[in-house]
């Protein structure tokens, strides 16, 4: 698996593994790392200072703001109704359909295998659950979990000392 020439590394980007990884036509920010069988699409970013753990797929119409992370295994979507062919039976192409962008804003956090839906945003410092599978925005500061994704706290409470327990 490559790391084609059009790929734009910020200074300090650290790829563990060069040789297991799928990277063309993207960027990624200064001081990113990133994990083991991990693809990154072509027009897909990632912000600076972000950590990518393997197994993860980052799709065209993907951008990852700075300071995030992203868990093993989470799977970004970018095509709300995707098919393999025509109405008549043709192969669909890149003619046939529209990159619909996702988004992941600053300092959020994505537990491992989650699973993010074509066209939303992810809010500022959100953590999305371990296994989620968000179909809809998630707020700044939100803890969101389940399937689908619900909120179930804030990580304002947390960072607070607060005892609030998230079920």
């Amino acid at each position: 698996m490559p790391i084609a020439s059009d790929v734009k590394l910020g200074e300090g980007v650290k790829i563990f593994q060069p040789d297991l990884v799928n990277l063309y036509g993207c960027s990624i920010g200064a001081g990113s790392k990133i994990g083991a069988f991990v693809e990154i699409q072509k027009n897909a970013s990632v912000g600076a200072r972000c950590k990518i753990s393997s197994h993860t797929f980052i799709c065209e119409g993907v951008k990852i703001e700075d300071e995030v992370f992203v868990g093993h295994g989470v799977m970004f979507t970018n095509d709300p109704y995707p098919r393999a062919v025509n109405e008549n039976g043709s192969l669909q192409t890149e003619s046939d359909w529209q990159v619909v962008e996702t988004r992941v804003k600053r300092r959020a956090s994505i537990g491992s295998n989650a699973t993010i839906g074509a066209g939303v945003t992810i809010g500022e410092s959100a953590l999305v659950g371990a296994g989620a599978v968000v179909t809809h925005d998630v707020p700044d500061y939100a803890i969101v979990a389940g399937v689908p994704a619900r909120a179930i706290g804030d990580v304002r409470d947390r960072s607070t000392g607060s005892k609030q327990e998230f079920a």
